[in-house]
């Protein structure tokens, strides 16, 4: 009877034991194997770009997204001078995407820009553009002086690269100061090409990107290298970009093969 009572008094320890052990037992230990991963971190990112670059980063921007589910692109376009300078006067931004060095140098010189991120991402041309329909018989810049020419367009100088590379053009070939009376201005290089679009100018001078996306007008001379500074596309992450990682993610994918060929078929180079 005594062993008996010992037998029994063996097994109440153990199962107490056995009990106590399991409430020991941490509490994240016995969740772990329910545990979520968090869901991505979801980014919103804004991208100052030049107003060249609307169609190709619209197209991109679907493609971008489906295969970077966490990022959110927001475009806001116009011409790269007033661009800089709204970065400059702190608009919120984490990338800009210039169509000249000039307005990006002026960022870099303020340290406005995360210098190592700066990268030359494509490249375009100046073309001289007629409304479809239109019978100007204009087949060079050379022919600028024609009187049947009202109306010239092209962007302003002081904020539009286009303008400025339009205007080194001119000036290259002698015929600024005898074209300045004829010559319209516009706030950005599609505005440009609304000008002649709409009839309102019987020529302009915009990019060949801008003009392989329009069904309303027609190319008649394309400028010379040589004629104005290269036109090269530079892009950096902004200093003061809460997004930087992100922000350098979609640069590179700007000059990945992909990203080169989605710009391409919008008429980069």
């Amino acid at each position: 009877m005594k062993k008996i009572g010992l037998t029994l008094l063996a097994s109440l320890f153990l199962l107490l034991s056995a009990c106590s052990a399991q409430q020991a037992k941490p509490e994240g230990e016995a969740k772990q194997g329910n545990q979520q991963q968090p869901p991505a971190q979801q980014v919103e990112l804004m991208v100052l770009a030049a107003a060249s670059l609307t169609d190709a980063l619209t197209s991109l921007k679907t493609i971008y997204e489906n295969d970077h589910p966490g990022v959110t692109l927001t475009f806001s376009f116009g011409s790269s001078g007033k661009l800089a300078q709204q970065i400059e006067q702190g608009a919120p931004a984490d990338l800009f995407l210039s169509a000249s060095q000039q307005d990006m140098n002026k960022l870099d010189e303020k340290q406005l820009i995360l210098k190592d991120t700066r990268v030359d991402f494509s490249g375009n041309s100046l073309v001289l553009v007629t409304e479809k329909d239109s019978a100007i018989a204009v087949s060079s810049f050379e022919d600028l002086t024609d009187p049947a020419l009202k109306h010239i367009a092209l962007g302003a100088p002081e904020t539009v690269p286009a303008g400025r590379y339009t205007k080194e053009v001119l000036e290259n070939l002698k015929l600024w100061d005898t074209l300045t009376d004829r010559l319209v201005y516009g706030s950005d290089v599609r505005q440009v090409l609304t000008f002649v679009e709409a009839g309102n100018a019987e020529v302009g001078v915009v990019y060949a990107s801008d003009a392989a996306i329009s069904k309303n007008v027609k190319v008649l001379a394309t400028s010379k290298p040589e004629w104005h500074k290269p036109i090269v596309y530079p892009g950096a992450v902004i200093g003061a970009s809460t997004n930087a990682d992100a922000a350098k993610a979609f640069l590179a994918y700007l000059t990945s093969e992909e990203g080169k060929k989605v710009l391409g078929e919008y008429g980069f180079q």
